[in-house]
């Protein structure tokens, strides 16, 4: 049993150096030197864990995006990168969206995932 454990504390490692954190392909990045991104929060599924939409101030059309204004800056929710994501990667709070922004938000998750 040590043996095993030993070998999962490697493989552990291995894989904390070279994939958390670190988006491939089409997943969507952070810009800043910490490689932040901002995000809505959808639903809190647990303590410290939570179901998140990642943001852009980059507009996109479609089905997958959904625009808001936050802050008198235009913006968009990534419906396509939604994701589970711990307590402990949230840097700062930006602020709360408008009631109407997020239902618009919640309408078009729906619309693409139920």
């Amino acid at each position: 049993m040590d043996k095993e454990f030993t070998d999962w504390i490697h493989l552990k490692e291995n894989l904390h150096e070279k994939i958390v954190g670190k988006n491939i392909g089409r997943e969507i990045n952070g810009k800043s030197r910490d490689f932040t991104r901002p995000v809505i929060i959808y639903k809190k599924l647990a303590h410290g864990f939570y179901f998140v939409i990642p943001a852009t101030t980059k507009l996109k059309n479609g089905t997958w995006y959904i625009g808001y204004r936050h802050k008198s800056t235009d913006a968009a929710a990534c419906l396509h990168q939604a994701r589970a994501i711990d307590h402990r990667r949230f840097h700062s709070k930006m602020g709360e969206l408008d009631g109407g922004n997020f239902q618009r938000i919640k309408a078009g998750f729906a619309t693409l995932y139920t």
